[in-house]
Protein backbone atom coordinates (compact mmCIF):
# COMPACT_ATOMS: atom_id res chain seq x y z
CA UNK A 1 0.00 0.00 0.00
CA UNK A 2 2.83 2.45 0.88
CA UNK A 3 4.43 1.46 -2.69
CA UNK A 4 0.72 2.65 -4.32
CA UNK A 5 0.64 5.84 -2.35
CA UNK A 6 3.77 6.90 -3.25
CA UNK A 7 2.90 6.09 -7.09
CA UNK A 8 0.16 8.25 -6.49
CA UNK A 9 1.63 11.11 -4.71
CA UNK A 10 4.15 11.47 -7.55
CA UNK A 11 1.04 11.03 -10.20
CA UNK A 12 -0.69 13.96 -8.55
CA UNK A 13 2.75 15.61 -7.94
CA UNK A 14 3.53 18.83 -10.64
CA UNK A 15 3.84 22.58 -10.96
CA UNK A 16 1.68 25.14 -12.57
CA UNK A 17 0.38 22.34 -14.09
CA UNK A 18 -2.69 23.87 -16.53
CA UNK A 19 -3.85 20.71 -18.45
CA UNK A 20 -6.72 21.17 -20.18
CA UNK A 21 -7.98 17.63 -21.37
CA UNK A 22 -11.47 16.52 -22.95
CA UNK A 23 -13.68 14.19 -21.17
CA UNK A 24 -12.63 11.41 -22.73
CA UNK A 25 -9.24 11.79 -21.59
CA UNK A 26 -9.97 12.38 -18.23
CA UNK A 27 -11.58 9.07 -17.82
CA UNK A 28 -8.88 7.49 -19.34
CA UNK A 29 -6.88 9.06 -16.50
CA UNK A 30 -9.39 8.58 -14.01
CA UNK A 31 -9.27 4.57 -14.82
CA UNK A 32 -5.58 4.00 -15.25
CA UNK A 33 -4.93 5.97 -11.76
CA UNK A 34 -7.97 3.64 -10.40
CA UNK A 35 -6.09 0.47 -11.40
CA UNK A 36 -2.84 1.95 -9.80
CA UNK A 37 -4.51 2.64 -6.27
CA UNK A 38 -5.27 -1.00 -5.87
CA UNK A 39 -1.82 -2.50 -7.86
CA UNK A 40 -3.44 -3.85 -11.02
CA UNK A 41 -0.03 -2.32 -13.04
CA UNK A 42 -0.71 -3.99 -16.17
CA UNK A 43 -4.56 -2.52 -16.53
CA UNK A 44 -3.22 1.13 -15.59
CA UNK A 45 -0.76 1.06 -18.16
CA UNK A 46 -3.34 -0.42 -20.58
CA UNK A 47 -5.61 2.79 -20.23
CA UNK A 48 -2.32 5.32 -20.11
CA UNK A 49 -1.16 3.64 -23.57
CA UNK A 50 -4.85 4.74 -24.68
CA UNK A 51 -4.68 8.23 -23.64
CA UNK A 52 -1.00 8.73 -24.38
CA UNK A 53 -2.66 7.46 -27.89
CA UNK A 54 -5.40 10.47 -27.70
CA UNK A 55 -3.42 13.15 -26.90
CA UNK A 56 -0.06 12.33 -27.92
CA UNK A 57 1.08 16.22 -26.83
CA UNK A 58 0.16 15.56 -22.99
CA UNK A 59 2.58 15.60 -21.19
CA UNK A 60 1.01 14.73 -18.05
CA UNK A 61 0.12 11.29 -19.81
CA UNK A 62 3.70 10.31 -20.50
CA UNK A 63 4.76 11.19 -16.52
CA UNK A 64 2.17 8.94 -15.04
CA UNK A 65 2.80 5.92 -17.72
CA UNK A 66 6.39 6.63 -16.95
CA UNK A 67 5.96 6.20 -13.23
CA UNK A 68 3.95 2.64 -13.86
CA UNK A 69 6.58 1.73 -16.10
CA UNK A 70 8.70 2.17 -12.82
CA UNK A 71 6.51 0.54 -10.80
CA UNK A 72 7.11 -2.84 -13.44
CA UNK A 73 10.75 -2.69 -13.42
CA UNK A 74 10.83 -1.47 -16.77
CA UNK A 75 13.32 1.22 -16.40
CA UNK A 76 14.05 1.78 -19.65
CA UNK A 77 10.23 2.41 -21.10
CA UNK A 78 10.15 4.98 -18.13
CA UNK A 79 13.23 7.23 -19.00
CA UNK A 80 11.72 7.53 -22.82
CA UNK A 81 8.45 8.44 -21.50
CA UNK A 82 10.09 10.92 -18.76
CA UNK A 83 12.84 11.68 -22.01
CA UNK A 84 8.84 13.18 -23.69
CA UNK A 85 7.94 14.58 -20.55
CA UNK A 86 10.90 17.36 -19.92
CA UNK A 87 10.70 17.65 -24.08
CA UNK A 88 7.61 19.17 -23.94
CA UNK A 89 7.67 20.65 -20.18
CA UNK A 90 11.48 21.24 -19.27
CA UNK A 91 10.20 22.70 -16.25
CA UNK A 92 8.26 20.12 -14.89
CA UNK A 93 10.45 18.86 -11.68
CA UNK A 94 8.76 15.64 -10.97
CA UNK A 95 9.87 14.53 -13.96
CA UNK A 96 13.32 15.60 -13.56
CA UNK A 97 13.82 13.98 -9.70
CA UNK A 98 11.95 11.10 -11.01
CA UNK A 99 14.48 10.54 -14.10
CA UNK A 100 17.63 11.47 -12.24
CA UNK A 101 16.65 8.49 -9.57
CA UNK A 102 16.52 6.28 -12.70
CA UNK A 103 19.86 7.17 -13.51
CA UNK A 104 21.20 6.66 -10.11
CA UNK A 105 19.94 3.51 -10.10
CA UNK A 106 21.29 2.50 -13.51
CA UNK A 107 24.64 3.93 -12.22
CA UNK A 108 24.66 7.09 -14.56
CA UNK A 109 25.93 9.14 -12.22
CA UNK A 110 26.57 12.07 -14.52
CA UNK A 111 23.03 12.48 -15.74
CA UNK A 112 21.55 12.03 -12.35
CA UNK A 113 23.88 14.75 -11.29
CA UNK A 114 22.40 17.07 -13.92
CA UNK A 115 18.77 16.27 -13.21
CA UNK A 116 18.89 16.02 -9.44
CA UNK A 117 20.55 19.72 -9.51
CA UNK A 118 18.73 21.20 -11.99
CA UNK A 119 15.44 20.61 -9.85
CA UNK A 120 17.33 21.89 -6.58
CA UNK A 121 17.74 25.08 -8.50
CA UNK A 122 14.40 25.31 -8.79
CA UNK A 123 12.87 23.80 -5.50
CA UNK A 124 15.94 23.84 -2.95
CA UNK A 125 14.26 22.33 0.07
CA UNK A 126 13.00 19.05 -1.99
CA UNK A 127 13.99 16.50 0.24
CA UNK A 128 13.43 13.78 -2.73
CA UNK A 129 16.56 15.96 -4.89
CA UNK A 130 17.84 16.35 -1.69
CA UNK A 131 18.45 12.63 -0.57
CA UNK A 132 19.52 11.56 -4.18
CA UNK A 133 22.51 14.06 -4.35
CA UNK A 134 23.41 12.73 -1.02
CA UNK A 135 23.50 9.14 -2.15
CA UNK A 136 24.93 10.03 -5.63
CA UNK A 137 27.66 11.21 -3.68
CA UNK A 138 28.39 8.07 -1.80
CA UNK A 139 27.90 6.00 -4.25
CA UNK A 140 30.88 7.49 -6.67
CA UNK A 141 32.90 7.75 -3.61
CA UNK A 142 32.42 3.57 -3.06
CA UNK A 143 32.88 2.80 -6.91
CA UNK A 144 35.94 4.74 -6.90
CA UNK A 145 37.12 2.67 -3.87
CA UNK A 146 35.87 -1.01 -5.52
CA UNK A 147 37.84 -0.13 -8.67
CA UNK A 148 40.94 0.49 -7.12
CA UNK A 149 40.45 -2.28 -4.25
CA UNK A 150 40.22 -4.65 -7.32
CA UNK A 151 43.07 -3.31 -9.06
CA UNK A 152 44.95 -4.10 -5.43
CA UNK A 153 43.80 -7.50 -5.39
CA UNK A 154 41.62 -6.52 -2.46
CA UNK A 155 38.93 -8.56 -3.89
CA UNK A 156 37.08 -9.25 -0.47
CA UNK A 157 36.57 -5.55 0.52
CA UNK A 158 36.03 -4.48 -3.17
CA UNK A 159 32.77 -7.04 -3.13
CA UNK A 160 31.96 -5.67 0.59
CA UNK A 161 32.17 -2.39 -0.96
CA UNK A 162 29.61 -2.83 -4.10
CA UNK A 163 27.40 -4.48 -2.32
CA UNK A 164 26.98 -1.26 -0.38
CA UNK A 165 27.16 0.76 -3.60
CA UNK A 166 24.53 -2.05 -5.09
CA UNK A 167 21.89 -0.87 -2.82
CA UNK A 168 21.99 2.40 -4.12
CA UNK A 169 23.00 1.95 -7.72
CA UNK A 170 20.89 -1.50 -8.02
CA UNK A 171 20.34 -1.43 -11.69
CA UNK A 172 23.75 -1.26 -12.66
CA UNK A 173 25.05 -3.70 -15.03
CA UNK A 174 28.80 -2.43 -14.69
CA UNK A 175 28.59 -2.56 -11.13
CA UNK A 176 27.22 -6.45 -10.77
CA UNK A 177 29.63 -7.36 -13.43
CA UNK A 178 32.54 -6.16 -11.52
CA UNK A 179 31.41 -7.91 -8.09
CA UNK A 180 31.04 -11.07 -10.19
CA UNK A 181 35.21 -10.54 -10.86
CA UNK A 182 35.40 -10.01 -7.31
CA UNK A 183 33.41 -12.87 -6.21
CA UNK A 184 35.53 -15.65 -9.10
CA UNK A 185 38.79 -14.59 -7.90
CA UNK A 186 37.64 -15.14 -3.84
CA UNK A 187 35.75 -18.52 -4.52
CA UNK A 188 32.20 -17.45 -4.39
CA UNK A 189 31.27 -18.50 -7.47
CA UNK A 190 27.20 -19.28 -6.89
CA UNK A 191 27.50 -15.09 -5.86
CA UNK A 192 29.27 -14.50 -9.49
CA UNK A 193 26.51 -16.75 -11.13
CA UNK A 194 23.64 -14.67 -9.72
CA UNK A 195 25.26 -11.73 -10.49
CA UNK A 196 26.53 -12.45 -14.36
CA UNK A 197 22.36 -13.38 -14.66
CA UNK A 198 21.27 -10.09 -13.28
CA UNK A 199 22.84 -8.48 -16.23
CA UNK A 200 21.40 -10.64 -18.86
CA UNK A 201 18.43 -8.87 -17.41
CA UNK A 202 19.53 -5.47 -17.03
CA UNK A 203 20.88 -5.12 -19.98
CA UNK A 204 18.84 -6.01 -23.69
CA UNK A 205 20.12 -8.90 -26.17
CA UNK A 206 23.13 -8.90 -23.75
CA UNK A 207 24.69 -11.91 -25.53
CA UNK A 208 27.75 -11.42 -23.91
CA UNK A 209 25.94 -11.86 -20.94
CA UNK A 210 24.59 -14.85 -21.00
CA UNK A 211 27.94 -16.44 -22.82
CA UNK A 212 29.83 -15.47 -19.98
CA UNK A 213 27.42 -17.16 -17.78
CA UNK A 214 27.18 -20.40 -19.85
CA UNK A 215 30.53 -20.86 -19.41
CA UNK A 216 30.47 -19.87 -16.02
CA UNK A 217 28.24 -22.57 -15.38
CA UNK A 218 30.34 -25.12 -17.23
CA UNK A 219 33.51 -24.21 -15.76
CA UNK A 220 31.31 -25.32 -12.43
CA UNK A 221 30.36 -28.72 -14.14
CA UNK A 222 26.23 -27.71 -14.44
CA UNK A 223 26.69 -28.75 -17.96
CA UNK A 224 22.57 -28.97 -18.19
CA UNK A 225 22.29 -25.13 -16.97
CA UNK A 226 24.76 -23.88 -19.30
CA UNK A 227 23.30 -25.16 -22.09
CA UNK A 228 20.21 -23.55 -21.03
CA UNK A 229 21.96 -20.08 -20.93
CA UNK A 230 23.95 -20.81 -24.04
CA UNK A 231 20.52 -21.54 -25.74
CA UNK A 232 19.60 -17.83 -24.54
CA UNK A 233 22.01 -16.02 -26.63
CA UNK A 234 21.10 -17.96 -29.60
CA UNK A 235 18.05 -16.63 -29.44
CA UNK A 236 19.12 -13.24 -30.07
CA UNK A 237 22.11 -14.39 -32.28
CA UNK A 238 21.98 -17.61 -33.93
CA UNK A 239 25.12 -17.36 -35.93
CA UNK A 240 26.92 -15.29 -32.49
CA UNK A 241 30.55 -16.22 -33.20
CA UNK A 242 31.28 -17.02 -29.28
CA UNK A 243 28.06 -18.84 -28.31
CA UNK A 244 27.51 -21.18 -31.36
CA UNK A 245 30.50 -22.90 -31.28
CA UNK A 246 30.09 -23.32 -27.65
CA UNK A 247 26.41 -24.51 -27.82
CA UNK A 248 27.49 -27.18 -29.84
CA UNK A 249 30.51 -28.84 -27.44
CA UNK A 250 27.97 -28.42 -24.48
CA UNK A 251 25.03 -30.17 -26.19
CA UNK A 252 27.27 -32.88 -26.72
CA UNK A 253 28.30 -33.28 -23.70
CA UNK A 254 25.15 -32.63 -21.97
CA UNK A 255 23.75 -35.53 -24.09
CA UNK A 256 26.40 -38.08 -23.32
CA UNK A 257 26.31 -37.16 -19.15
CA UNK A 258 22.26 -37.43 -19.31
CA UNK A 259 22.49 -40.90 -21.18
CA UNK A 260 25.29 -42.19 -18.75
CA UNK A 261 22.98 -41.35 -15.56
CA UNK A 262 20.01 -42.81 -17.11
CA UNK A 263 21.93 -46.04 -18.00
CA UNK A 264 23.36 -45.68 -14.22
CA UNK A 265 19.71 -45.26 -13.47
CA UNK A 266 17.87 -48.44 -15.40
CA UNK A 267 21.21 -50.82 -14.19
CA UNK A 268 23.10 -51.01 -17.75
CA UNK A 269 26.11 -50.92 -16.47
CA UNK A 270 27.92 -51.60 -19.65
CA UNK A 271 26.31 -48.04 -20.96
CA UNK A 272 27.09 -45.78 -18.34
CA UNK A 273 30.95 -46.65 -18.88
CA UNK A 274 31.05 -46.32 -22.36
CA UNK A 275 28.96 -43.19 -21.86
CA UNK A 276 30.99 -41.33 -19.10
CA UNK A 277 34.31 -42.48 -20.95
CA UNK A 278 33.05 -40.65 -23.93
CA UNK A 279 32.47 -38.00 -21.67
CA UNK A 280 36.17 -37.31 -20.53
CA UNK A 281 37.38 -37.91 -24.22
CA UNK A 282 35.23 -35.19 -25.19
CA UNK A 283 36.03 -32.72 -21.89
CA UNK A 284 39.76 -33.51 -21.07
CA UNK A 285 40.38 -29.93 -19.50
CA UNK A 286 37.55 -28.91 -17.38
CA UNK A 287 37.85 -30.75 -13.72
CA UNK A 288 34.19 -29.91 -12.33
CA UNK A 289 32.78 -31.59 -16.07
CA UNK A 290 35.21 -34.75 -15.34
CA UNK A 291 34.31 -35.50 -11.98
CA UNK A 292 30.59 -36.18 -12.73
CA UNK A 293 31.62 -38.55 -15.67
CA UNK A 294 34.52 -39.82 -13.07
CA UNK A 295 31.60 -40.14 -10.43
CA UNK A 296 29.74 -42.13 -12.40
CA UNK A 297 32.54 -44.66 -13.87
CA UNK A 298 33.00 -45.33 -10.16
CA UNK A 299 29.50 -46.15 -9.22
CA UNK A 300 28.98 -48.38 -12.53
CA UNK A 301 32.47 -50.40 -12.39
CA UNK A 302 31.33 -50.86 -8.56
CA UNK A 303 28.10 -52.01 -9.36
CA UNK A 304 29.99 -54.66 -12.16
CA UNK A 305 32.22 -55.81 -9.81
CA UNK A 306 35.02 -54.60 -11.31
CA UNK A 307 37.01 -53.34 -8.33
CA UNK A 308 39.83 -52.39 -9.64
CA UNK A 309 38.40 -50.10 -12.32
CA UNK A 310 35.75 -48.64 -9.36
CA UNK A 311 38.83 -47.45 -7.24
CA UNK A 312 40.99 -46.32 -9.96
CA UNK A 313 38.25 -44.04 -11.21
CA UNK A 314 36.58 -43.24 -7.13
CA UNK A 315 40.14 -42.11 -5.90
CA UNK A 316 40.30 -39.89 -8.75
CA UNK A 317 37.26 -38.37 -8.23
CA UNK A 318 38.12 -37.81 -4.02
CA UNK A 319 41.27 -35.99 -5.94
CA UNK A 320 39.39 -33.47 -7.30
CA UNK A 321 36.03 -33.16 -4.57
CA UNK A 322 36.62 -34.56 -1.05
CA UNK A 323 33.20 -34.61 0.53
CA UNK A 324 31.27 -37.56 2.08
CA UNK A 325 29.29 -38.92 -0.16
CA UNK A 326 32.63 -39.15 -2.86
CA UNK A 327 34.50 -40.86 0.38
CA UNK A 328 31.16 -43.02 0.68
CA UNK A 329 31.80 -44.05 -2.91
CA UNK A 330 35.23 -44.56 -2.64
CA UNK A 331 35.03 -47.18 0.43
CA UNK A 332 32.10 -48.73 -1.16
CA UNK A 333 34.53 -49.84 -4.31
CA UNK A 334 36.83 -50.70 -1.81
CA UNK A 335 34.82 -53.15 0.09
CA UNK A 336 33.46 -54.39 -3.45
CA UNK A 337 37.29 -55.67 -3.21
CA UNK A 338 37.52 -57.36 -0.08
CA UNK A 339 40.07 -54.20 0.54
CA UNK A 340 38.85 -53.61 4.01
CA UNK A 341 41.08 -51.39 5.59
CA UNK A 342 40.99 -48.73 2.97
CA UNK A 343 36.88 -48.65 3.11
CA UNK A 344 37.14 -48.09 6.93
CA UNK A 345 39.75 -45.45 6.08
CA UNK A 346 37.44 -43.93 4.07
CA UNK A 347 34.00 -44.10 5.98
CA UNK A 348 36.06 -42.51 8.82
CA UNK A 349 37.39 -39.82 6.37
CA UNK A 350 33.31 -39.03 5.57
CA UNK A 351 32.73 -39.11 9.30
CA UNK A 352 35.25 -36.55 9.76
CA UNK A 353 33.78 -34.12 7.57
CA UNK A 354 30.24 -34.81 8.74
CA UNK A 355 30.04 -36.83 11.73
CA UNK A 356 26.02 -37.02 11.41
CA UNK A 357 26.17 -38.79 7.88
CA UNK A 358 23.97 -41.60 7.83
CA UNK A 359 25.35 -43.54 4.92
CA UNK A 360 29.14 -43.75 6.35
CA UNK A 361 28.17 -44.25 9.49
CA UNK A 362 25.77 -47.53 8.09
CA UNK A 363 29.08 -48.16 6.23
CA UNK A 364 31.30 -48.43 8.78
CA UNK A 365 29.95 -50.86 10.62
CA UNK A 366 29.49 -53.13 7.55
CA UNK A 367 32.67 -52.71 6.70
CA UNK A 368 34.13 -53.57 10.27
CA UNK A 369 31.52 -56.77 10.42
CA UNK A 370 32.41 -57.29 7.03
CA UNK A 371 35.67 -57.26 7.78
CA UNK A 372 35.31 -59.44 11.10
CA UNK A 373 33.34 -62.03 8.93
CA UNK A 374 36.33 -62.37 6.35
CA UNK A 375 38.97 -63.87 9.55
CA UNK A 376 36.14 -67.17 9.26
CA UNK A 377 34.50 -67.50 6.49
CA UNK A 378 33.22 -65.27 2.90
CA UNK A 379 30.38 -67.42 1.46
CA UNK A 380 31.18 -65.67 -2.14
CA UNK A 381 34.75 -66.45 -1.92
CA UNK A 382 34.10 -70.28 -0.99
CA UNK A 383 31.70 -70.54 -4.26
CA UNK A 384 34.26 -67.84 -6.07
CA UNK A 385 31.15 -65.62 -7.21
CA UNK A 386 30.79 -61.84 -7.06
CA UNK A 387 28.86 -60.02 -4.03
CA UNK A 388 26.86 -58.90 -7.28
CA UNK A 389 25.41 -62.97 -8.61
CA UNK A 390 22.43 -62.92 -9.46
CA UNK A 391 20.51 -66.64 -7.66
CA UNK A 392 21.46 -68.89 -11.08
CA UNK A 393 24.88 -68.00 -10.82
CA UNK A 394 24.77 -69.12 -7.20
CA UNK A 395 23.69 -71.97 -7.94
CA UNK A 396 25.43 -72.96 -10.78
CA UNK A 397 29.03 -72.30 -8.88
CA UNK A 398 27.67 -74.25 -6.02
CA UNK A 399 27.22 -77.79 -8.24
CA UNK A 400 30.14 -76.78 -9.69
CA UNK A 401 32.24 -76.53 -6.32
CA UNK A 402 29.70 -79.55 -4.90
CA UNK A 403 30.79 -81.91 -7.95
CA UNK A 404 34.60 -81.01 -7.53
CA UNK A 405 34.83 -81.67 -3.77
CA UNK A 406 32.48 -84.08 -3.39
CA UNK A 407 33.69 -86.45 -0.40
CA UNK A 408 33.20 -89.51 -2.85
CA UNK A 409 35.87 -88.44 -4.79
CA UNK A 410 38.67 -89.07 -2.50
CA UNK A 411 39.35 -92.32 -1.99
CA UNK A 412 42.43 -91.28 0.75
CA UNK A 413 40.88 -90.80 4.47
CA UNK A 414 42.92 -88.12 5.23
CA UNK A 415 42.06 -86.34 1.50
CA UNK A 416 38.13 -87.58 2.14
CA UNK A 417 37.96 -85.34 5.61
CA UNK A 418 39.34 -82.37 4.21
CA UNK A 419 36.72 -82.62 1.33
CA UNK A 420 34.01 -83.40 3.85
CA UNK A 421 34.80 -80.10 5.61
CA UNK A 422 35.16 -78.07 2.48
CA UNK A 423 32.00 -79.52 1.30
CA UNK A 424 30.10 -78.43 3.83
CA UNK A 425 31.60 -75.11 3.85
CA UNK A 426 30.50 -74.71 0.43
CA UNK A 427 26.97 -76.30 0.99
CA UNK A 428 26.61 -73.50 3.94
CA UNK A 429 27.34 -71.11 1.22
CA UNK A 430 24.73 -72.14 -0.98
CA UNK A 431 22.36 -71.75 2.10
CA UNK A 432 22.97 -68.54 2.86
CA UNK A 433 23.46 -67.18 -0.27
CA UNK A 434 20.18 -68.53 -1.93
CA UNK A 435 17.92 -67.20 0.70
CA UNK A 436 17.34 -63.86 0.55
CA UNK A 437 16.80 -63.15 4.33
CA UNK A 438 20.30 -65.12 5.31
CA UNK A 439 21.93 -63.19 2.66
CA UNK A 440 20.89 -59.66 3.70
CA UNK A 441 22.01 -60.21 6.61
CA UNK A 442 25.34 -61.67 5.53
CA UNK A 443 25.46 -58.55 3.58
CA UNK A 444 25.25 -56.32 6.50
CA UNK A 445 27.46 -58.34 8.28
CA UNK A 446 26.12 -60.62 10.19
CA UNK A 447 26.96 -64.79 9.35
CA UNK A 448 23.62 -66.32 9.96
CA UNK A 449 24.88 -69.68 10.53
CA UNK A 450 27.08 -68.52 13.47
CA UNK A 451 26.20 -70.54 16.25
CA UNK A 452 27.28 -67.45 18.44
CA UNK A 453 24.59 -65.62 17.56
CA UNK A 454 21.49 -67.39 18.69
CA UNK A 455 19.90 -67.85 15.66
CA UNK A 456 21.84 -70.18 13.69
CA UNK A 457 19.89 -72.16 11.73
CA UNK A 458 21.90 -74.39 10.32
CA UNK A 459 21.41 -77.61 12.95
CA UNK A 460 19.96 -80.49 11.03
CA UNK A 461 20.94 -79.16 7.47
CA UNK A 462 22.27 -82.27 5.65
CA UNK A 463 24.86 -80.81 3.24
CA UNK A 464 24.65 -84.15 0.63
CA UNK A 465 20.62 -83.95 0.47
CA UNK A 466 20.40 -81.47 -2.40
CA UNK A 467 24.03 -82.78 -4.07
CA UNK A 468 22.38 -86.91 -3.36
CA UNK A 469 21.03 -86.91 -7.02
CA UNK A 470 24.37 -86.33 -8.39
CA UNK A 471 26.37 -89.54 -6.63
CA UNK A 472 24.52 -91.41 -5.02
CA UNK A 473 25.91 -90.47 -1.93
CA UNK A 474 25.95 -92.89 1.24
CA UNK A 475 26.70 -89.80 3.08
CA UNK A 476 24.25 -88.61 5.48
CA UNK A 477 25.42 -86.45 8.50
CA UNK A 478 24.51 -83.12 9.69
CA UNK A 479 26.05 -79.71 10.02
CA UNK A 480 28.12 -79.21 12.81
CA UNK A 481 30.12 -76.08 13.88
CA UNK A 482 33.31 -76.52 16.66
Amino acid sequence: MYRCGLLLFLLNFSYDVTATTSKGLDKLLELGTDFLSTGRYQDALSYFHEAVEGDPNNYLTYYKRGTVYLALGKAKQALLDFDKVLELKPDFTAARIQRGSVHLKHGDLDDAEVDLTNALMIYPDNEEAINGIHRLRIAREQIESAENLYLQGEYHIAAETLTHVIEICSWSSYLRKLRAKCRMQIGDYSGAVSDIRSTTKLTSDNTEGYYELSNLLYQLGQVQDSLKEIRECLKLDPEHHDCFPFYKKIKKVAKLIEDAEAASESNDLDSCIDKANKVLKNEPAIENVRVTALRLLCKCHTANSEAELAIENCRAVVEIQRDPDTLCDSAEAYLSADQFDDAIRDYKDALEIDSNNQRAKQGLQKAQQRQKISETRDYYKILGVPRTAKKQQIVKAYRKAAQKWHPDNFPDEEEKKRAQKKFIDIAAAKEVLTDEEKRAKFDRGEDPLDPESGKHQGQGFNPFQEFHHFQGSPFQFKFHFN
